[in-house]
């Protein structure tokens, strides 16, 4: 099995999950709970318990939930290197999340922001031929720690290193613009993105279409399409190869779902199996997710996969 290495962001998640219409300017009863979180950690924490030696390299700070976070990877199997951050905190997201499981994010990138470059090359060690990268697409986001993730990317092209790259979010995508994202990520052997970032990036609003425009930059493109499930597309196929989402009686939270789905995505489809196989196992993995509240593998997860 491939070995993957994660670059990207951790955070802790502050989840307030509604259980009626939230009532503009008054109160709504919520169940408020704190989470392990950040685009990165979570793939790399559905990876390790998906089996799959996995190491995570990212900031926090020295605070309490640094350190919390910290141990959780650990505890999930993940090789975790990440460097301390003495001036700023670990970053934080504000989910909320309602009665229907729809969520919005307010996030503060915190110690994410401070990704640099030299703490890339603590972990040179990690890029070596035959091993896999995944890059959280918040790292280029965030403008702070933009120069370590295009280094990142730089590292593993030299080290002969298979890359896929995710689209982080829509909104900041946006602000960010499509051009820049496409550049830096070019020579990346696979897309992540769900049907809005594939909209920013293409402005065809047809996943389909977006995955075909996509393919001048990436050789393989995966476009998540929510309830309609994923697809999977490369240059020379007459159509992308679709993916029904697995049915879910009740969503409780969408966070992470997306992370999940590339963790579930990335083994069989690093292992040469069959498009479709690679999808039924994200999409798999992303409703597993959306049965409990938080982005990562819940503690029976881990203790299965343990015994």
């Amino acid at each position: 099995m491939t070995r993957v290495v994660v670059v990207g962001d951790l955070m802790t998640d502050t989840v307030a999950r509604a259980a009626y219409p939230l009532a503009k300017g008054s109160d709504t009863p919520a169940a408020v709970t704190t989470h392990g979180g950040g685009s990165g950690a979570n793939v790399a924490a559905w990876l390790a318990v998906e089996g799959i030696d996995v190491a995570f390299v990212g900031r926090r700070g020295s605070d309490i939930a640094g350190r919390n976070r910290d141990m959780e990877l650990m505890g999930y199997g993940v090789d975790a290197r990440l460097v301390m951050d003495g001036e700023r905190p670990t970053g934080t997201c504000v989910v909320m999340v309602t009665h229907k499981g729809d969520r919005t994010m307010l996030s503060d990138p915190g110690a994410n922001g401070a990704l640099l470059p030299e703490d890339i090359e603590r972990c040179k060690d990690l890029f070596t031929q035959g091993t896999h990268l995944h890059l959280s697409g918040y790292a280029l986001i965030n403008e702070g720690s933009r120069k370590a993730a295009i280094h990142t990317l730089d590292l593993a092209r030299k080290a002969q290193m298979s890359v896929s790259v995710d689209g982080g979010s829509s909104s900041p995508l946006k602000r960010m613009g499509a051009e820049p994202f496409l550049e830096w990520t070019q020579g990346a052997r696979l897309l992540v993105v769900n049907a809005k970032e594939a909209e920013i990036l293409t402005g065809r609003d047809n996943p389909g279409q977006a995955a075909k425009v996509l393919t001048a930059w990436y050789p393989q493109v995966v476009i998540k399409t929510g309830e309609d499930g994923a697809l999977w597309y490369t240059n020379g196929r007459p159509e992308p190869i679709t993916v029904a989402a697995d049915p879910i009686e009740k969503i409780v939270d969408g966070t992470g779902a997306g992370d999940a789905f590339v963790a579930g995505f990335l083994p069989p489809w690093l292992d040469g199996k069959q498009p479709a196989d690679a999808l039924t196992a994200g999409c798999r993995l992303a409703a597993q997710a959306m049965k409990h509240l938080g982005a990562r593998p819940t503690l029976d997860v881990v203790d299965n996969q343990i015994n």
